[in-house]
């Protein structure tokens, strides 16, 4: 079960990352083409870029992060160097959703959207895999990092929840 796991969780996030690396490119560079200034071309572009964010990207995201999550409860893992991982994933998150963003502002604002460079997520969405890469296969000791902390940030402090964060 684990190695079944295993194998979906890499092979959806060699997609999800395959799309996070190539659509900031097509966006970049197809999406300023002459070609998409007319009507059929402009169709191709929208549909492309639907199509890739809606269709394979996206569940691809979804599958990587529910085969991750799976493989979290399954192995029973706790270490420090998970958490940080999880924090470089929602970053890729966070790339994901601003491409959903980009993809939706060119597709449905034709001319009126001036669009910011998409490459620049391509650095990003790098580092984030990067760090991810990194944090899986080194597996680092972090609990020199966290004993460096302030007591503050890793004793629990006593206090209720305010009750504006309660959801009941």
């Amino acid at each position: 079960m684990i190695a079944l796991l295993k194998a979906v969780h890499i092979l959806a996030l060699s997609l999800w990352c395959a799309g996070l690396l190539a659509m900031p490119i097509v966006l970049q560079v197809y999406g300023r083409r002459e070609e998409v200034r007319t009507q059929a071309g402009f169709s191709e572009f929208r549909l492309l870029m639907h199509a890739a964010y809606t269709r394979i990207v996206t569940p691809a995201a979804i599958i990587a992060i529910a085969a991750g999550t799976g493989l979290i409860f399954a192995v029973g893992l706790t270490q420090p160097w998970l958490v940080a991982k999880l924090v470089a994933v929602a970053g890729m998150v966070l790339v994901h959703a601003w491409l959903g963003h980009l993809t939706v502002e060119a597709s449905e604002g034709r001319g009126t959207y001036r669009m910011p460079h998409a490459i620049l997520a391509a650095p990003a969405s790098v580092l984030c895999m990067g760090v991810v890469l990194y944090l899986v296969l080194a597996k680092p000791d972090l609990y020199p990092w966290i004993d460096s902390l302030p007591r503050f940030m890793t004793t629990p402090q006593d206090r209720s929840l305010p009750a504006a964060l309660v959801p009941i």
